[in-house]
Order: structure tokens, then C-alpha cells, then sequence
């Protein structure tokens, strides 16, 4: 799992680009803190990532205020994520990726149940692939980089949960199959497609329509 600041950080990135925190809204410290079950420090160390990132603005005592989001901001976002990511994939190829065996017999066996399993199951087990992927490529400020990019699954609107996560299992095979047999090239590439498609689901729904529920 990563640290719980870049888990709220991606947490609240998602929320902002899904929507669920429009322009000018204000964003409390204490209820954000209270609904993740964490204190108010992470949410605190959190809340200065997103500043620095444009995507809020800091008020003293108050919490923040939610900067105007538009289609290039998360455009630029996700073709970042894009470029490294892509690259961290072809370097695990290359360097070898010791659990990706394990990672795949999990990817089975969630594909054989994407019917029952929780979609809380699905992004723990996203965030670990791209983790072991990203520490795999064996470069920490990469790393690094990504840690501060990443907004977890990407599924744009709660009509195409389902179909995002069957879409998105099947290209975290071909991404580890590819990283699994050393094809450095094919693992950019799907890694590519992979994000790219992501990126697409939030561009197809923005601005949404309707809210979603944060959740850790």
C-alpha cells in the first residue's frame, strides 16, 4: 500500500476529476478527515499536493476552495502518466519483476469473479500492479514522480464501472504477460493503451452529471 498522504491525494484527485467537488466549493479538512477514518494529517499533507498541483487553493483555518478543473488539465495529467508510466513498464521488462507470476494467478481469479468481488478489491489490487511496476523499473525519482500522478482507477461515469473493470483486468494481463516474458516494447505499448483509454473515460464525462461517493 502506498503512504496514506498519496493514498488521500489520489483519493481526492479522483473525486475532483470525477466531479464530486465542483469549482468554488469548499473543501473541509475535518469532514474530509472524518469520512476517509484518518486523522487530519494526512489530509493536511494532502491538501498541500493538490495546492502545489493547481487543483485547490489553500485558505488559512478554513481548509481549501476548488480550483476550475477543465478538459486540459486532466488531458495534460494523464498523458504524463502516460509517458513515465509507459516507461516504467518497459524498464520492469527489462529489470524482470519477481511477483508478477503472483499478480497475474490474483488477475485470474479476479476476472473469474468481477460479478462478486467489491470494487474496493479491484482498486487495491490496481494500485498494487502499478506499484510493483513502478518499483520494478528501479528508479526512485520515477517513482516518485508517478506516486504524485497517480488518481486510481479511472472509470469516468458509475454506468461503466463494470465494463472499465473487466477492460482494465484484461490489459493489466497483457501489461504483465508482456513484463513477464521481457517484450520491453509490447509492455510500453499496452501500458499506453491502457492509460490512454483511462484518460479517454474521464474526457467521455466531463464535466459529469452526477456525484460520486468518496471512499478510501
Amino acid at each position: 500500500m502506498m503512504p496514506a498522504r498519496i493514498r488521500i491525494v489520489s483519493i481526492l484527485k479522483k473525486a475532483l476529476f470525477a466531479g464530486e467537488y465542483k469549482s468554488g466549493e469548499e473543501l473541509s479538512l475535518t469532514e474530509i478527515a472524518e469520512k476517509l477514518g484518518v486523522s487530519r494529517t494526512p489530509v493536511r499533507e494532502a491538501f498541500q499536493t493538490l495546492a502545489a498541483e493547481g487543483l485547490i487553493e489553500l485558505r488559512m483555518n478554513r481548509g481549501a476552495i476548488v480550483r476550475p478543473i477543465d478538459q486540459k488539465f486532466i488531458k495534460d495529467h494523464y498523458e504524463m502518466r502516460i509517458l513515465l508510466e509507459s516507461e516504467a513498464a518497459s524498464r520492469a521488462a527489462r529489470n524482470g519483476m519477481p511477483q508478477v507470476s503472483e499478480l497475474l494467478v490474483k488477475l485470474y481469479h479476479l476476472y473469474d469473479n468481477l460479478k462478486v468481488i467489491p470494487a474496493q478489491s479491484y482498486s487495491y489490487l490496481n494500485q498494487e500492479i502499478h506499484l510493483s511496476i513502478w518499483k520494478a523499473a528501479d528508479n526512485q525519482k520515477l517513482f516518485s514522480f508517478l506516486s504524485s500522478l497517480w488518481n486510481g482507477p479511472s472509470v469516468g461515469s458509475s454506468d461503466l464501472q463494470a465494463e472499465h473493470f473487466r477492460l482494465s483486468t484484461e490489459e493489466h494481463m497483457e501489461i504483465l504477460k508482456a513484463i513477464r516474458d521481457g517484450r520491453s516494447d509490447d509492455a510500453r505499448s499496452a501500458m499506453e493503451r491502457h492509460i490512454t483509454r483511462s484518460m479517454e473515460n474521464i474526457l467521455r464525462n466531463f464535466p459529469p452529471k452526477d456525484k460520486s461517493t468518496l471512499t478510501v
